[in-house]
């Protein structure tokens, strides 16, 4: 993860990103003459169910995100299991955090995986040359990342070394994680205390190669992919998804070479998104100073990704006819200019509602792609970036993008559920934008769930809701929406944005008839 990333995605957001939000807009309202929004779900549905994985995190060691919002250590006073803290964990579980990317990002291809095992005190310091120059203690390794996700219940997901590693450094790492039988590596994993191998579902080989990754060609990572993957090895009782790195946003070009080329040694490939309201990398706006201006720019730049997923879904059909290989957005979030008076190299930012607003549209395109988004991972867990999570020593809290995950995660293994949306525009100026975004699912005990948000921050949104398929009975509902644009927690007010209860909704002929307030997230739930 690095600027070269944001770089091309806000080129090519001012190049495309119009043309998607118009025509996403101009399609939603064609048939909407009566000033109501309407939603009508099919709710027989298709057979697609909605990754878990979506809602997946990603934790790299960059700023304060591994040490200090997972890793304190077990001499620390902050309560903790095993170094790990304890508050963060039992926030996490309450999210469902299905899988965390770890260790990097630009950290990834320039990490020694062997530096962080064995004794701790015995391990190796080195440098975070993209992160500060700070100095990586390599206190947090294979075996803390893996306790960490135990605890949480999560599957891992590592970034291989592709930039400054080796094939036999990468197959090494492989080994020693996953081999239950005798040899060097598996013997080196029970000396440092862990018998039994864990289980490793998902392995990337290398990230954002085209940029800090090696400023590699596609051609060029095509073949070293194919090369490196040869050694991503199946030991017995494993099964790997090797994961290619793929293009940064509506990069076409990165994502048909290596398609053309290694299709058929990958299982999936990856995506990065990220999203600002500046009008380049030098002034991406204040996360918590901004105007209606600074809410409409990154909301048009968050919607011009469903026409990014759709193109690059038809460039992935030409080469996966099937639909074999996965779509992981294992980058996305909202990306401002860092704090006053925090490390520029640490990425520590706040989080408002303005953010709680974007992460919902995010999760709502994924679910509506969820035929080929297998994978999506928000950047950062704790305290970089769009975070779940802000610590500030023994003290913690959660943000509003928390909150949407939260409520979100109904969505989580359900089956998608089609809907067609015909609502107002919101305009700002002479530009508009779709006024509402939206998706459903159905859970297994047949409950249907609708995650709304009402993009514009003046507006109250008339909603009437239907359903072909289903009857409804009852609905409730939950609601994250504040007062102002830019409301956030903070250490002293940590529930200053948070969800309650959604009234002032009924069920009449078999529609949910509700107001969606201004600049809010909703999820209903109809049964």
């Amino acid at each position: 993860m690095k600027r070269y990333s944001i770089v091309l995605a806000i080129a090519l957001i001012t190049l495309f990103g119009l043309n998607a939000s118009t025509s996403f807009a101009a399609t939603e309202t064609s048939s909407n003459t009566k000033n109501v929004n309407t939603i009508l779900i099919h709710a027989d549905g298709n057979n697609v169910t909605i990754s878990p994985e979506i809602y997946g995190h990603f934790a790299e060691h960059l700023g304060r995100c591994v040490y200090e919002g997972f890793w304190v250590g077990p001499n620390s006073t902050i309560p903790n299991t095993r170094g790990i803290r304890n508050d963060v964990v039992e926030a996490l579980k309450k999210i469902n955090v299905p899988v965390i990317r770890w260790p990097g990002g630009c950290f990834a291809d320039e990490y020694h995986w062997k530096d962080g095992v064995g004794p701790v005190e015995q391990r190796p310091s080195s440098v975070n040359t993209y992160w500060g120059m700070v100095t990586e203690t390599n206190r947090f390794g294979t075996h803390e990342f893996m306790d960490l996700c135990e605890m949480l219940g999560c599957t891992p997901y590592i970034s291989g070394n592709v930039g400054s590693g080796t094939p036999e450094e990468m197959q090494d790492w492989v080994e020693y994680m996953t081999y239950a039988g005798k040899s060097q590596m598996a013997d080196l994993r029970r000396a440092n205390g862990r018998e039994k191998p864990w289980k490793v579902k998902y392995f990337a080989v290398g990230n954002e190669n085209w940029g800090c990754g090696g400023q590699m060609t596609a051609d060029y990572y095509a073949d070293v992919f194919k090369r490196y993957s040869n050694y991503v090895k199946n030991y017995p009782g494993s099964n790997i998804t090797k994961i290619a790195c793929g293009p940064s946003g509506a990069d076409y070009h990165w994502l048909e070479v290596l398609l053309n080329k290694a299709a058929g040694q990958m299982d999936a490939i990856s995506m990065h998104y990220y999203v600002f309201a500046g009008n380049d990398w030098n002034k991406k706006g204040s996360a918590t100073n901004f105007d209606e201006t600074g809410w409409f720019k990154v909301l048009k730049n968050t919607l011009a990704l469903d026409g990014i997923l759709k193109k690059t879904a038809d460039v992935m059909a030409k080469y996966d006819k099937q639909g074999r290989i996965g779509l992981f957005v294992d980058e996305w979030g909202t990306w401002w200019d860092v704090e006053k008076g925090e490390n520029p190299g640490f990425l520590y930012q706040q989080n408002t509602l303005r953010d709680a607003v974007v992460a919902g549209c995010f999760l709502n395109i994924f679910n509506q792609h969820c035929d080929r988004v297998r994978m999506a991972n928000i950047a950062q867990t704790n305290n970089v970036l769009q975070a779940m999570i802000l610590t500030k020593g023994e003290k913690m809290i959660v943000t509003p993008t928390y909150h949407v995950f939260e409520m979100y995660k109904v969505h989580q293994g359900a089956q998608f559920l089609p809907c067609d949306i015909n609502c107002n525009p919101y305009q700002n100026g002479s530009e508009s934008l779709a006024g509402l975004s939206a998706s459903a699912s159905k859970d297994k005990s047949g409950k249907i769930h609708v995650s709304i948000c009402n993009l514009n921050p003046q507006s109250p949104a008339e909603l009437e809701c239907g359903f072909e398929g289903f009857k409804s009975q009852k609905v409730t509902g939950r609601i994250l929406t504040a007062e102002v644009m830019n409301a956030h927690n903070t250490f002293e007010k940590p529930d200053a944005v948070r969800p309650v209860e959604f009234k002032g909704m009924e069920v009449k002929n078999n529609k949910i008839m509700a107001t969606i307030p201004p600049k809010a997230v909703v999820v209903l739930e109809a049964e």
